[in-house]
């Protein structure tokens, strides 16, 4: 599995130790950026990139990382394909795969707690999708994101 990771300048100290834990599980890993935490940067630009590559690249997942998440979150469920969820521990990491199908992480470096950083991620990243009455639901939200009524 690859996953494309990004973050505005205030979640790169944040997405380094994401690197960290996701180079300890060998996983492929493409940094989109941005890389400098002392300039300010556009987030809708960071998810923008990460979403695409998420929605064309079959298989792949995405993480995104600001200061709340709540900004890139938005702006990456704009992107067709793209399913992000915005998590801030195990639990709610461990539901976005199983009844919601995501393909794309969000963090908000304020809120996730760094103690609980690998656990998520490992749980995130090997949580599958349950299928089932959760498939009739992520269907009826392809249908939104089609312009049609669920």
């Amino acid at each position: 599995m690859k996953v494309f990771i990004g973050a505005d300048h205030r979640g790169v100290p944040f997405k380094k130790k994401i690197k960290d834990i996701l180079s300890k599980m060998d996983v492929d890993t493409v940094d989109v950026g941005t890389f400098d935490e002392t300039q300010a940067c556009d987030y809708p630009k960071v998810s923008y990139k990460v979403a695409s590559k998420v929605a064309q690249e079959p298989n792949s997942r995405g993480i995104l990382l600001c200061m709340s998440g709540i900004g890139q979150a938005i702006a990456a469920n704009k992107v067709p394909g793209a399913y992000a969820a915005l998590c801030y521990n195990v639990a709610s990491a461990k539901l976005s795969r199983q009844h919601n199908n995501s393909n794309i992480l969000v963090l908000g470096a304020k809120f996730v707690k760094q103690n609980e950083l690998s656990r998520l991620i490992k749980t995130w990243l090997t949580t599958e999708f349950e299928g089932g009455r959760h498939l009739r639901r992520v269907n009826q939200i392809r249908k939104i994101e089609k312009g049609r009524k669920p």
